[in-house]
């Protein structure tokens, strides 16, 4: 770029939004093309799977759309590591690829692609970084108008039963605060069991949940969306937790001709670190303090919807810097996916970020039940530093 900073930034942010929807990126990557004499700059997005990148946008028109498989790559080590990479590009001879996240707020979208005809310094590293993160928000923005990303994020086929239920996912799998991280992965069975999770931050408060409706197919997908749009109409309505847990199981109780949701619902105070905590006949929680793992053994109410003589019991956690909490739906601990040792495997990943996390957990039991689930594997990690401000360790 031929200016630096802030100004130019703004500059490139503003051409992006002055153009079309679907072509906003494809105008921050000719402007970066254009600027710093690369021959091409692409966009980069994240599958829904997490285990490949498709190239959604170049500066060569009409190029077809290009799916590369992320383990063992660079492409994967430079999500993981959220660390710029360079090196000498492999099938053109004397041009240098430079990768960059494209992360906002812990949440990996994708990543930035260049091949330039020379290694580059340090300030032009600098300016590539600091246009993937523009490039961030030009995507959050301007997804809320097309499909292209959702398009190009389809590496397989989807049932409708997975197009329901993966609108109610969050719009970003991982959040990042001064006080907390927080991560989840859904990986759905061949007959969609229902599974989801949810998370909500306002000002003093982070909202999280975890859902698993009974069933299959598109049933279930409709009873976790009655599930998930009961507990957020009560929580966008000021309710506390106690009120939202009630909310959930009036709305299934009278909708769902008999159906059952197992859920874990936590509300966590941010300035002093407590948390409330409400389970409806779902698995406990592990909780990793000071190295050392254990079962939160809550005590657990019935299903939402199943006949109940009383409301949901509200319980209480006090969380210590340094406390991770990982909640998992029943997919995570059948019979096959127990071979995957998911205790051991949640120690062993304890430095790694949340996201890498669910992603290490995800996958060892896919692998354990040989690509084929029985049920949906949902599953959400949550570290807690403390009401104090800072940066993620």
């Amino acid at each position: 770029m031929a200016e630096e900073g802030p100004a130019e930034l703004a500059r490139l942010l503003a051409m992006a939004e002055a153009g079309s929807p679907v072509e906003s990126a494809d105008v921050v990557a000719r402007e970066l093309a254009k600027r710093l004499g690369a021959y091409t700059v692409s966009l980069l997005v994240v599958d829904y799977t997490g285990n490949a990148v498709v190239r959604l946008s170049t500066t060569k028109a009409g190029e077809a759309r290009e799916s590369i498989d992320l383990p063992d790559s660079v492409y994967e080590q430079v999500l993981r590591t959220q660390q710029v990479g360079v090196r000498r590009a492999e099938h053109a001879r004397g041009h240098v690829q430079v990768l960059a996240p494209v992360t906002n707020r812990g949440d990996a979208i994708g990543l930035l692609e260049l091949f330039l005809p020379a290694e580059p310094g340090p300030a032009v590293l600098q300016r590539i970084t600091e246009a993937a993160h523009a490039l961030a928000y030009v995507l959050i923005a301007n997804r809320r108008f097309t499909d292209l990303y959702r398009w190009g994020r389809r590496t397989l086929p989807m049932s409708l039963a997975a197009e329901i239920q993966h609108q109610l996912l969050p719009d970003a799998l991982t959040c990042e605060a001064d006080q907390f991280t927080v991560a989840g992965q859904l990986v759905p069975a061949e007959q969609i069991g229902g599974d989801t999770f949810d998370y909500s931050l306002d000002r003093h408060t982070l909202h999280l949940s975890i859902t698993d409706a009974m069933g299959h197919h598109v049933g279930a997908a409709l009873l976790a969306t009655l599930l998930v749009g009961a507990l957020r109409n009560g929580r966008r309505s000021g309710a506390d937790l106690a009120e939202q847990a009630h909310q959930a199981h009036q709305a299934v109780s009278d909708h769902s001709g008999g159906a059952m949701v197992t859920g874990q619902l936590l509300r966590i105070d941010l300035p002093t670190g407590h948390a409330g905590l409400v389970n409806a006949g779902h698995p406990w929680p592990w909780r990793l303090r000071r190295g050392t793992l254990e079962h939160l053994t809550l005590e657990i109410d019935l299903p939402f919807g199943a006949p109940m003589p009383r409301h949901h019991r509200v319980q209480s956690l006090q969380l210590e810097p340094g406390d991770r909490l990982i909640l998992v739906t029943d997919g995570m601990l059948d019979r096959n996916a127990a071979e995957a040792d998911l205790p051991a495997l949640m120690e062993h990943t304890a430095g790694l970020h949340p996201r890498e996390t669910v992603h290490a957990l995800t996958q060892a039991v896919l692998r354990a039940e040989q690509g084929f689930l029985r049920d949906d594997a949902a599953v959400v990690c949550f570290d807690w530093r403390g009401p104090q401000r800072g940066r993620y360790r």
